[in-house]
């Protein structure tokens, strides 16, 4: 049987799907705060929801852990490791070949493309806002940026380069040099340094303020009527909330939406009944830009996305989520969750690529 209620810790440690109070708390606010709303606007069909922008406000700054604290030296470094090809065994990839800043941090394809030309099991994630993501991957099986960074380099999949070629490769490049000792004085070229600068760059990958951040600082015309509907029925009858919740749209758990397939995801790491075919919770901040979706790219369109969660998934299993049910949607209601996750794309700056050491 499933457990019902663990500790938030455990559950979390565990890749088990725990239920977030986002749902709940808005549907208290949705029927009582939104009335009063209406009453002061004196319009019985308008909702205004800036009152509750603290369940949505954007973080201040970006965390940075203590043993790899922020320096311009090290973003430096590791955005010219992000998108230089030579990190990989065939000069061809980088991890920007993949994390393309075009497609939103992802690569616009149903499934990655690797060592080889072959094409991998999985769709490329995107890395916005990965300073704040826990347990890294759709199956969650890094716990830091550090380590996930080299996951791809390393992967005979991806950009098949073991640890060892991969330093000879960097010190064999003049250039290289003192751009680690810039960074990290001392510490030389290794793969903990190669991944802490990785992982730093990433860090600076913040999505930037969306119409739907606007909307709710205050803004009323910044979205229009229609998302409005789409934000209330988000957070009461699609239940959506109740895994894309925060301000970056993501509980940071696992979950099995029923999407048909072999892949055991957080299940091949957990040998858990509860986590088998359990991924990620994507985050939504600029999800247009990243059709198409799921962990292999089966859902060509938000569209359809919304049609996998109407029906209460493809497929049904044992370990299906218990968020996971039929919704009975309207196309009204359809048309206005799609126009709600519109609001939360942002037109960010665009992203220089650097010149690359010799």
């Amino acid at each position: 049987m499933r457990p019902r209620h663990l500790p938030r810790s455990l559950a979390h440690g565990l890749g088990i799907c725990r239920p977030r109070s986002a749902a709940g708390v808005f549907a208290l606010i949705l029927s009582a705060g939104a009335a009063c709303s209406r009453a002061e606007a004196g319009d019985p069909d308008r909702a205004s929801y800036p009152r509750y922008a603290e369940l949505y406000t954007r973080p201040d700054s970006t965390p940075f852990p203590a043993e790899n604290p922020y320096t311009e030296a090290r973003a430096h470094l590791g955005k010219v490791l992000f998108f230089d090809p030579r990190l990989s065994d065939s000069n061809i990839l980088s991890c920007g070949s993949c994390h393309n800043p075009g497609f939103s941090w992802g690569d616009g394809l149903p499934r990655g493309v690797g060592h080889g030309m072959k094409t991998l099991d999985r769709r490329t994630p995107t890395i916005l806002n990965a300073a704040w993501a826990e347990a890294l991957f759709w199956d969650g099986r890094a716990s830091t940026l550090e380590e996930q960074a080299l996951g791809p380099i390393t992967s005979s999949a991806e950009m098949n380069m073991d640890e060892k070629r991969l330093v000879e490769k960097l010190r064999a490049i003049r250039g290289y040099q003192p751009l680690f000792e810039a960074a990290y004085p001392g510490e030389g070229i290794s793969p903990a340094t190669v991944g802490k600068a990785l992982a730093t760059y990433q860090r600076t990958i913040v999505s930037g303020t969306s119409p739907f951040d606007r909307w709710v600082s205050g803004d009323e015309g910044a979205i229009s009527e229609e998302a409005k509907r789409g934000f209330e029925l988000f957070n009461d009858k699609a239940n959506c909330a109740a895994c894309h919740s925060g301000w970056r749209f993501t509980d940071d758990s696992f979950h099995d939406i029923g999407v048909p397939g072999s892949d055991r995801g957080r299940g091949a790491v957990l040998d858990l009944d509860i986590v088998q075919f359990a991924f990620k919770t994507p985050t939504l901040r600029n999800v247009t830009e990243r059709a198409p979706y799921m962990h292999d790219g089966s859902e060509k369109t938000l569209e359809d996305v919304i049609e996998l969660y109407d029906l209460g998934g493809r497929v049904k299993r044992a370990s299906l989520s218990d968020e996971i049910r039929p919704l009975r949607l309207t196309s009204d209601e359809k048309r206005a969750l799609v126009a709600y996750m519109r609001t939360l794309s942002s037109v960010d700056a665009p992203v220089d690529i650097p010149t690359f050491p010799y």
